[in-house]
């Protein structure tokens, strides 16, 4: 398990709920922007935008908030185009940090990433720094509450699943990009609730960290994550439970 997942969920049941609700719904209209002017308005037609809005529907987000953001991304309504684009930085004791990021002005917000490594003791840096660290996969998250780990495991395995483990409060299921369709029909077959299904990042090897870099490292995740253009962030730093209930308890 990440340490920085299991801090993200120790951080949200402190911090500000109707923020981080905001904040979500903020990525969350993005996604389904860029979803409907890359493959049209019609989710039957156009997975990526089949699974933005089954996350937003997750999310609780409303119907009419859905709609205008998918017609904002169809040319019906006007609206901000944004880019994709993947930044990568290191951090803390040699981590490494891959950022997708949508943004409607890319100088904006590379001047304003590059101030938060530089705050949290790391750096920005050209393509190809971190990447290298990275395999791409699709994760698929289904509550805890939902299934155990060896149900989960037991339910996507003949369907592509590569691997589960605890991101917070949610099983996340590793699997081939290619995949992602079968490991979520599969659930959805067995009456599981699918959080989220969606191509990703997974470190090739974690890197176990304690101490002030266990805190600078977890800072600069939470910091990153916080931005307003970042959509998902992923780094290849591990902290063990043991050391998140001494930071959270300082």
């Amino acid at each position: 398990m990440s340490g920085h997942s299991k801090w993200a969920t120790i951080k949200h049941r402190k911090g500000a709920a109707d923020a981080k609700r905001g904040k979500l719904f903020t990525k969350l209209i993005k996604e389904l922007t860029v979803a409907a002017r890359m493959g049209g308005g019609d989710p039957d037609g156009n997975p990526r935008l089949r699974k933005a809005v089954n996350e937003a529907k997750g999310a609780q987000m409303p119907n009419d908030t859905i709609s205008r953001a998918v017609k904002r991304g169809t040319g019906e309504l006007d609206g901000e185009t944004y880019d994709e684009i993947v930044y990568e930085g290191t951090g803390p004791g040699g981590t490494m940090f891959l950022i997708e990021a949508m943004t409607d002005n890319r100088n904006r917000t590379v001047a304003e990433l590059r101030k938060v490594f530089e705050r949290h003791g790391g750096t920005l840096a050209a393509g190809g720094a971190a990447m290298w660290a990275f395999e791409r996969k699709g994760l698929v998250a289904v509550p805890q509450s939902s299934a155990d780990e060896e149900r989960v495991m037991e339910l996507t395995m003949d369907a592509g699943a590569e691997n589960v483990e605890g991101s917070g409060d949610e099983w996340q299921i590793q699997c081939a990009v290619s995949d992602i369709d079968g490991v979520s029909n599969a659930l959805e077959k067995a009456g599981l609730k699918v959080a989220s299904a969606k191509p990703g990042y997974v470190p090739k090897a974690k890197k176990p960290l304690l101490g002030d870099e266990a805190e600078s490292a977890l800072s600069l995740f939470e910091a990153l994550d916080d931005h307003d253009d970042a959509q998902n962030v992923y780094a290849d730093f591990d902290v063990s439970d043991d050391e998140l209930a001494r930071i959270a308890g300082a």
